[in-house]
Order: C-alpha cells, then structure tokens, then sequence
C-alpha cells in the first residue's frame, strides 16, 4: 500500500526531474559560454601583466590598483543593473553588457599610460556590472531553491573553465602574434578574447528567454509545473519583502562579507597566479600558460564536486565554510614552498580545488531574500562583497613594491578568507536553509 501511495509522488518527481533536464539543457550551456567569456575578459590581465608591465613601464603597485579599479565602477553600476534588469528582463540586460565590456576589453589595446590603463579598468568594471548578479537573479526565475546549487555550479563552471582555456590560449597568443601588424603579444590579447564577447552578447539575446512563461520551447503543462514549484518555494524560503527590509538586516552584510572573502580568494589567484608560477623559474610564456591552467582544471573539479555533494546533502553551510577555510589554509602554505616548484603547484591546485568551489556562496541570497528583494539584495551582496576584487590586487601589488615579495599579500588574503569561513559558521540556520522538495 505505501508503494502505490507513493506512486503519484514518484511521477511527479519524475517529470519534474525530466522538465528541469529539459531546462538546464536549454540555458545552461548559453550562461556557461558567456560567463567564460566574461571571467577570461576579466582575468587576462593577469597572464598579459609581464609584457604589458615592461611595455608600458608599470610597476606591480600601478598594476594592482589598475586591475583592482574594475571593481569600484562594478561596484557602483551593479545595483542599478540588476534592478533594471528587473524591469526589462535579462536578454536586454545581457546584451547591452556583453557589446559595451567585448569593445572596451579589445580597447585596452590602445592604452599606453598609467592614465589610460586606470581609464580602460573603470569603463571596463562599469560596463560589466549587473552580469554577475544578473545571472544569479536569471536563474532564481527559473529554478527552486533545492535545485540551484548543481545548476549555479553549472554556471560558476565558467571561472575555472576560463583559467583552463585562457592560460594556453594567451600563451599561445603571446607567442605567435607577437609583431604581427606592428602590434604585440599583449595587444593581440585584448583584441582576440575581447570582441568574440559581442558576438556572444548577440547570441544570449537570440536564445535565451526572460521567463518561463516566455520559453516557446516549454509546453503549457511544463510553463505551469516550473511556475508551480517556484511559488511554492518561495513561500517556504522568502524571508523579506521589500529592498528596505534587505538593507536593514544585519545578515545581509554577513553575507556580503562572505562574498567579499570569496572575492579576495577568487582572484588573488585570478591576477597573480601567472606570476607566482613565473617565480618558480618559468621563463616561456607558452609553457607559463599551460601550467596555469593546471589548478584551475583543479578548480574545475572543485565547483563539481562540492556543488553535487552540496544538492545531494541539501547542505550549504558546512560545505561553503569549509571551501574558504581549507582554500586559505593552502594559499597561505604556498608562502612556505617559495621556490620548490611542484610543492607549491600541488599547493596551488588545491587552493582553487576549495577556492572556486566557493561559488556555493550563490546559493544562499536567493534563498533567502523574498522574491521582490531579490533584484536588489543580490545585487547589495555582490555590489559590497566585489569589494574583495579591488582590495586583493590593490593590497598584494603595493606590499609586493614595498617588501620585494608576494608572501605578505598572500599570507593577509589568507586570514580574510579564513575568517570569511568562519562568518558562514556563525550564519543563522534560516539563511542557509534549502527549500524542500515539493
């Protein structure tokens, strides 16, 4: 009698299994390919820093600040973004994003100053903002809270999977083109990873759709199973009604700490990476490629695996926590192996193992801001915690100038990712609750 109760129950988890199959088949592999594009745009400037360095004459603090300067205009555009984006749905938003950074990424070509340099960065953060947390907000209008951490590791897939092909890949560019059309290695760079992002802003505004009752490829029954569950959920997990109450909740800056520790983890490796590698006596820009897209195959796995263990368990807490903690503890090892090149490179990959395997963290804010403040308290987050962009690169290039090395950069971004694991312990339950299944 209990089996055939459970009949009915059994084949509505089937279908919804196979809807949401259908769904992630459909969009997924669109955000994948255009955060790709995203993050490489963002991250290239840290295998260009060498030669760009030598050409323009900048020293490590000119270049720390210029990358960390993105992130002040992010900063300041991402919450006007995303409640744009609110209004005028995600395809507009996508593409107006992804055409203005493709063109002012392939710009930084052009720059030959400090000035400039500073100039390209802050066009380059504010025409980005709103990406980010615009796809964190696209895919709360489409997938249940217990659905969004394989489906947001999906999505954050793009990180290591961009350091996997941008290393090569600007290598490669470094190498081959140098002095082709007068230009070099560096300048090429730009152009070739910067205006394939057009293209692709296009095709994200072709294919995608804003809602799912906008989906031409979902049946009625489908539009109305997905719309169900949503509103379902969202009565169970909904904490807040209104951007005002967001703002005024102590756990909304938790949270933006968290991200802000994420942050600091993400591209501390992100923008000095290449040169740690490079200190370690790699000397051929190709073979410096390749070898830094070894930790983020690493990195690769990490989403993987702590994003299915994380759905599996219907588990957010421990896993975030002990993403950031194990991720410090290895970055800060890595300023005990300086010089010895395969302790430090196993060092390496385990650090991106945990730290890309933080984007777990983006499973939280949806499932906690109510649907009416979702738009503006992910973009709250992310617009706070992004500060962690900024003050990583900023922070390690001026002590790199004033010490000699990067240990002490390394070893102060550490303790703030540390402490950012420790913050996720110290969350409420109901902030890191996963809705149940219906």
């Amino acid at each position: 009698m209990s089996y055939i109760a459970n009949v009915p129950d059994i084949q509505a988890r089937s279908e919804e299994d196979r809807v949401y199959s259908k769904i992630t088949r459909r969009i997924i592999p669109i955000i994948l390919v255009a955060y790709i594009f995203a993050f490489l745009d963002r991250i290239n400037i840290g295998y260009v820093k060498l030669e760009m360095q030598q050409s323009l004459h900048l020293s490590d603090a000119v270049y720390g600040l210029g990358a960390g300067l993105f992130f002040l205009t992010y900063l300041l555009f991402e919450m006007p973004s995303n409640l744009l984006m609110a209004r005028i749905g995600g395809r507009k938003t996508f593409l107006r994003i992804m055409v203005l950074w493709g063109l002012t990424s392939a710009a930084t070509m052009f720059v030959t100053s400090p000035f400039q340099f500073y100039v390209i960065r802050l066009l380059l953060g504010m025409f980005e903002a709103g990406f980010f947390p615009g796809i964190i907000l696209y895919l709360s209008y489409w997938y249940p809270s217990h659905r969004r951490g394989r489906v947001t590791g999906l999505f954050l897939l793009g990180i290591p999977v961009a350091g996997v092909i941008g290393g090569p890949l600007t290598g490669a560019i470094m190498s081959y083109f140098e002095g082709i059309g007068g230009l070099q290695g560096w300048q090429w760079v730009f152009l070739l990873e910067g205006l394939p992002a057009v293209l692709v802003g296009v095709g994200v505004y072709l294919l995608l759709a804003d809602r799912p009752s906008e989906a031409s490829w979902l049946t009625t029954g489908e539009k109305k199973l997905v719309e169900d569950l949503l509103a379902t959920d969202r009565g169970s997990t909904s904490k807040h009604g209104n951007l005002r109450d967001v703002l005024r909740d102590p756990r909304i800056y938790m949270l933006a700490f968290i991200y802000f520790s994420c942050t600091c983890g993400a591209y501390t490796l992100a923008f000095w990476l290449p040169t740690i590698i490079r200190s370690l006596g790699v000397q051929s820009l190709a073979t410096l490629g390749w070898l830094s897209a070894v930790p983020y195959v690493f990195g690769a796995a990490g989403v993987l695996i702590m994003s299915w263990s994380s759905d599996r368990l219907r588990e957010r807490r421990w896993h975030i926590a002990m993403a950031l903690i194990f991720g410090a503890g290895a970055l800060y090892l890595t300023t005990m192996t300086a010089g010895a090149f395969l302790p430090t490179m196993v060092l390496l990959c385990i650090a991106a193992f945990f730290t890309f395997s933080q984007a777990l963290f983006w499973t939280l804010p949806p499932t906690y801001l109510g649907q009416s403040s979702a738009a503006g308290g992910i973009a709250a987050i992310s617009s706070l915690g992004i500060l962690g962009g900024f003050v990583s690169p900023t922070l390690i290039g001026y002590l790199n100038v004033l010490t000699g090395d990067v240990t002490l950069g390394l070893g102060i971004m550490a303790l703030l990712i540390a402490l950012g694991g420790l913050m996720t312990l110290a969350l409420p339950i109901s902030a890191t609750r996963v809705g149940s299944s219906p």
